[in-house]
Parts: structure tokens; sequence; C-alpha cells
């Protein structure tokens, strides 16, 4: 299976859209996959499901970080690169999906009773996000050369 394959089904499964980009392709950067779960959680519904930034957009940023993340301060050329390759992947996701907070992708407010409600009834949760996580993954393969 993919690394995106195996995005979109730990979403199916149950994960929220952050934690399955994320656990998807933590291991090959030396994150274990509890602890990619347990870091992206909070992060699914725009943050806390605040409808702010995307999960599977968070997620893949993560990602981002653990393959070029400085680790020391002075190394400002590698958290030069990181930015670039942030507003890189930022640039295909709009691309594709015009933005990045939950609240414009599913056109509800998640920080609702009302709006969550709307999107359970709507059934996005598993119509549209599984494709804002494999548009995510997708982007970061490319991007990161994976």
């Amino acid at each position: 299976m993919s690394k995106i394959e195996e995005a979109v089904a730990c979403f199916k499964e149950g994960f929220i859209c952050s934690q399955a980009v994320l656990s998807a392709y933590s291991e090959q950067f030396g994150l274990d996959r509890d602890t990619a779960l347990k870091i992206a959680d909070g992060f699914g519904g725009g943050m806390g499901r605040m409808g702010e930034t995307c999960g599977a957009v968070t997620g893949a940023l993560m990602v981002i970080g653990l393959k070029h993340g400085r680790t020391v301060v002075e190394n400002t050329q590698t958290h030069e690169m990181t930015y670039d390759l942030v507003n890189e992947f930022v640039r295909g996701f709009k691309s594709r999906n015009k933005y990045i907070t939950c609240q414009e992708l599913l056109k509800c407010d998640l920080s609702t009773p009302e709006g969550l409600q709307s999107a359970r009834q709507q059934n996005l949760f598993n119509t549209a996000c599984p494709g804002y996580v494999r548009d995510a993954a997708e982007i970061i393969e490319d991007i990161l050369g994976l």
C-alpha cells in the first residue's frame, strides 16, 4: 500500500485528517506512529474543531518539518527552505481546493454545534475529507520527492 493510500485508510479507520497524514510518513523520518498520532490529535477540524487550517494541511506541514526542519538555531538556510516548502505545499493545496481552512472547505462552521451537525448530516467527513487527505499526501510526495 502506498503512503497516500495509507493516509486515506488511516482516516477512514477513524483517525482525524492531521493524524492520517502525519502518521503515514512519520516513521520514515524517525517518529513512531503512536507518537505521531498523539502529536497530531489536536489539529483536526481546523485545530480543535475551530474551523481554521485543515488538519490534512497541518499534518502535511508537520511532515515537511520532520524532513527538513532545523534543529540548530543558526541554520537559517534550512529554516528558509522549510518555509519555502510550506508555501509550495499551500499553493498546491489551494490550486486543488481553493482554500486551506475547514470552514471554507466544508462550508460549515465546525466551531458551533449547528455547523458540526450540518457537516455530519451532509456526511462531509466521509465524502469530502478523504479527498483532502489524499490531496495533502499527493502534494507532500511531489514536493518532498517521496
